[in-house]
């Protein structure tokens, strides 16, 4: 057989030992395998013509490729988050602009012809919710696929883990715990914002880990007022005179004019450091208390993976080349319930996994829930 790969959505560490895992194996087994480039990309600029230079769409990978790649962060074979049934026309390859010439384009003809020139019989792509999507897309038109989760958001419907998460969290302890000397030394606030616009399992988990005092997270509408009352009592109680809040970037301010929900995204952290100064005063004897605010973004994404974005690649790489060589297709590998596992891929279809407040948070301390940990998923991440 021949099998394709390919990694779309924002990058992860993790990415480089799954694709290690399913070219060792698929090779030693006797199969072919094709690198696709740029995620879906790759296939969408692909040129059908056997003289055409595809060098940036695809490569053929061997264990001489990938063995070196193995150890390290991000995606060798690049990413973009194109998905091709979404494309504006701008993005729409110039030989296929006669074609696709409409504000948004659905180049999912382009794509089976192109996997069908390539000769691929299976199709894994390693990705988020949008790249899942499509990928469902494709499985409902008749295409082999094996999906592989993927986002350091946690937020794939059906797994309890997704390639990412664990580097994730390791890195915004680390980093918390790092900034804490700076607020401790300057008696301040501390805000730092982490990635999560759906779902706030990368600011829960770090959280439950001790790494903060309080956090906030969009499956919670919260007020303001209380948060700053929180981190005032936080602050007063800490010998060293400071508090630390993890904002997920999809957090919900409540508006206490509207009674409305509403949020930022993009400058979320940002606004309410602000607000929180502003604040202070109320529940600080009438002093303010100065902010640091610091989004982590790309620092929790970027370098080498740890030791679970190493292994569960790894597992999740070679359930994928089993589940090929049983012939089977439409899966998507996972952990469920503390095991590894693979379920229906359109069971992620449209859904996002979120933070059980009922079990987990407890909105009017703006934490974690610490109790009742028998019986719950290894990663406090099942599906809601």
């Amino acid at each position: 057989m021949r099998i394709g790969i390919l990694t779309s959505g924002g990058d992860v560490p993790g990415l480089n030992p799954a694709i290690r895992a399913i070219t060792v194996r698929a090779n030693r087994d006797g199969h072919d395998v094709i690198g696709i480039k740029k995620g879906w990309a790759g296939l969408i600029d692909l040129i059908r013509d056997k003289n055409a230079d595809n060098y940036n769409n695809y490569e053929i990978l061997s264990e001489q490729t990938v063995n070196k790649i193995g150890r390290t962060g991000g995606t060798f074979l690049h990413t973009s988050r194109k998905i091709p049934n979404k494309l504006s026309r701008e993005h729409v390859p110039i030989h296929l602009r006669d074609i696709y010439n409409d504000d948004i384009n659905d180049l999912t003809d382009e794509i089976m012809k192109n996997l069908e020139f390539l000769g691929i019989d299976y199709l894994i792509p390693i990705g988020g919710k949008d790249s899942l999507n499509y990928a469902v897309d494709l499985h409902r038109k008749g295409i082999k696929i094996i999906g592989i989760p993927k986002t350091m958001d946690n937020d794939v419907f059906g797994t309890d883990y997704c390639i990412g998460f664990s580097t994730c969290v390791t890195r915004t302890i680390e980093m918390t715990h790092a900034l804490r000397t700076s607020a401790g030394s300057h008696e301040r606030f501390l805000v730092i914002e982490v990635f999560g616009k759906f779902a706030g399992f990368t600011a829960l988990i770090p959280a439950m880990a001790g790494a903060v005092d309080r956090c906030v997270i969009p499956e919670y509408e919260f007020d303001l007022d209380l948060l700053t009352e929180l981190m005032s009592s936080d602050r007063y109680n800490n010998p060293s005179r400071y508090s630390v809040c993890l904002v997920s970037e999809g957090a919900r301010i409540k508006n206490p004019v509207t009674n409305q929900p509403f949020t930022y995204f993009d400058m979320t952290g940002q606004y309410i450091a602000e607000q929180i100064r502003k604040l202070s005063p109320k529940y600080c004897y009438h002093h303010g208390i100065n902010v640091i605010y610091q989004k982590l973004g790309y620092l929790v994404r970027c370098g080498n993976p740890d030791a679970l974005d190493s292994v569960v690649p790894m597992a999740f790489g070679n359930i994928a080349l089993d589940l090929i060589l049983k012939g089977e297709s439409g899966r998507m590998v996972s952990i469920t319930e503390g095991e590894y596992n693979h379920v229906p891929i359109d069971i992620t279809y449209n859904k996002i996994k979120k933070v059980d407040i009922e079990k987990y948070y407890e909105p009017e301390r703006l934490r974690p829930k610490y109790k009742n940990f028998q019986f719950n998923p290894f990663f406090i991440t099942k599906d809601k």
